[in-house]
Order: C-alpha cells, then structure tokens, then sequence
C-alpha cells in the first residue's frame, strides 16, 4: 500500500488551502507533485517585476516540495505557465531569461524535462507565471 502525504504552505499555502480547499503539494511514496505555484508573497500580494514575480515563483515551488520532503534538485518534470497578450504567439524572452537562470541556479547541474505553455489567465489577474513540478524525493541528492 502506499504512503499518501499532503503538504500546505505556511503563509501563503495556508490561505489558499483556508479559502479554496487545496492542498499545495502531494507524495506518494518517493513521488511528488505540486501544485501551480505563483509568484506570490504570504499575503498574496505580486511583485511589480515580472522577474521578482518568477523568483518568488521559484522560492514557492521550493516552499511547495520542502512540505513533503523534497527539494529542487529531486525535480524531473517542470510545467510553466506564462499569461501572453490574447493573440499573442510567442512566451518573451523576458521570460525565458529568468526561467534558465532560475533553473541553473537551483537545480545543481540537472536538467529536468519542461513544458513551458502560454495562457491569456491565471488564478490571480494581477499573475504573469504559475510553475509545478514532479519530484522524486531524494533522487537529487
């Protein structure tokens, strides 16, 4: 039988789970998955840089897995979600800098896979990006 641990945020984490029901990460045995993690601080506010706005996206993924035991480095999947103009046709390159600076900041050499989609919404109007992640816990260490 497997082991099943849900995992919540304190700050942040906690208020979403309060007002929408949802926990911020699951495990499974070694296998874990978060859920969409924006570039938010505990009182949900967003930065007015989009390039704050994925750091802090970035720490709250790392919030997110430390909730049930993993880290970047245990990372083997990521999916990115950038709010583009309606019609737009390609994610900024704005973008794309941070989001490989983040990666080869915090993944110590791995290069998981990643599916980076443009959206014209996002659960908060103010969001530009949301990122989640599957893990297997302990695999980077």
């Amino acid at each position: 039988m497997s082991t099943v641990t849900f995992g919540i945020v304190p700050g942040y984490g906690e208020k979403l789970h309060a007002a929408l029901g949802y926990s911020g990460a699951v495990r499974v045995d070694d296998r874990v998955e978060i859920s969409g993690q924006a570039g938010v601080d505990d009182d949900l506010n967003i930065p007015d840089s989009l390039e704050d706005e994925i750091v802090q996206a970035f720490d709250n993924v790392e919030r997110a897995l430390a909730t049930v035991g993993a880290t970047w480095r245990d990372v083997i999947h990521v999916n990115s979600y950038h709010k583009v103009v309606p019609g737009g046709d390609v994610i900024g390159e704005d973008h794309n800098r941070v989001m490989a600076e983040q990666f080869r900041r915090r993944l110590g050499g791995r290069a998981p896979i990643w599916t980076e989609t443009g959206v014209t919404v996002l659960g908060l109007a103010a969001m530009r990006v949301e990122i989640r992640v599957t893990a297997i816990a302990g695999s980077g260490a």
